[in-house]
């Protein structure tokens, strides 16, 4: 490229295009490769954290355990099929065989395939509560915390107030007065785990909104609604999924107590806490095979949702250290 002498007037031209991102003769940037620097800080971002996640042991186990189990009770029922509706008492507390690899309980149903069926209503309450207990803890806690003030106030008072009330015993009362089913059960749990979303969220949209780029919308004739959607909620995305992620074990955990009690999800639907109560009648009869497959099977989901959940929190705060 040549330059041509300059006696005043405009600007010389350079006899052809600078270098992609380099600036040319008089000072002027390059055009600016498409999906270039603009997005390497948030890739570098998320890599950083899938290798934070990745690199610990006791996440990768319990990723694998939810994904192993949710295969087991969504597609195990498509190639082992049973009979989970007619009761065949003929064939009651059988023990293990070729025909029932986890015997049969008491009103004859194969073991295996209950487990599964009981599987699908625990994990379907358990993921479907803690997300709609996340979205409106969200929502309210990030409400609270941008407006503030005496609205702040009122919100949270709410808050604590709920929080005082003993939740299992108003969760007892509400399954006796209402016929449990997964949608039902989904609604109960959830009406009271939103409460501790709805506190996280606040602090962290206390914290976000003096920032200068939620100042910046306000300034600018910005709406409430436009700063929490598109400012306080994507930066308090980290700690909803590590409470959504710990709330999935509270709610199988939850759903699992009330079933033990005959109160969780009612034939011929039924859940892992529901088997446990069906099993411990014959506790001294020796049919093990009714007891242990649905206690494991609680004991474990329940772990495996908190490893995930323990690992997200160290991902995330890896991210939050290295902005």
């Amino acid at each position: 490229m040549t330059t041509r002498p300059w006696s005043g007037g405009a600007e010389p031209e350079p006899d052809g295009p600078g270098l992609a991102g380099t600036p040319d003769v008089v000072g002027r940037p390059g055009p600016v490769p498409e999906g270039g620097a603009a997005h390497g800080p948030r890739r570098g971002a998320l890599r950083r954290l899938v290798d934070v996640f990745v690199q610990n042991r006791l996440a990768v186990i319990g990723l694998g355990l939810v994904v192993l189990f949710l295969l087991f009770c969504f597609v195990g029922p498509l190639v082992y099929h049973t009979d989970q509706v007619s009761s065949n008492l003929a064939v009651s507390n059988e023990p293990p065989s070729a025909q029932h690899p986890l015997g049969t309980d008491s009103t004859g149903y194969d073991e295996l395939g209950r487990l599964m069926y009981g599987g699908q209503a625990s994990l379907e309450v358990g993921i479907a509560a803690a997300l709609l207990a996340s979205l409106v803890g969200t929502v309210y806690g990030a409400v609270a915390g941008y407006v503030g003030g005496v609205v702040d106030g009122a919100l949270m008072r709410l808050v604590d107030g709920l929080l005082a009330v003993p939740a299992l015993f108003v969760l007892l009362v509400l399954s006796t007065m209402f016929s449990p089913g997964v949608g039902i059960m989904v609604l109960l749990i959830a009406s009271f785990s939103w409460l501790g979303a709805a506190r996280l969220i606040r602090g962290e949209s206390l914290a976000l909104r003096v920032r200068e780029y939620v100042q910046a919308v306000r300034a600018m004739g910005g709406g409430s609604t436009r700063a929490i959607l598109r400012h306080i909620a994507p930066n308090a995305v980290g700690t909803v999924v590590v409470f959504a992620t710990f709330t999935v074990a509270d709610s199988i955990l939850t759903l699992s107590f009330l079933g033990y009690l005959g109160l969780g999800v009612q034939p011929p639907q039924t859940d892992w806490g529901g088997m446990l109560s069906s099993a411990t009648n014959y506790i001294n009869s020796g049919y093990w095979w009714q007891l242990y497959p649905p206690g494991a099977a609680i004991v474990l989901v329940a772990i495996a949702f908190n490893f995930l959940g323990d690992a997200l929190r160290d991902a995330f705060e890896v991210r939050l250290q290295s902005r």
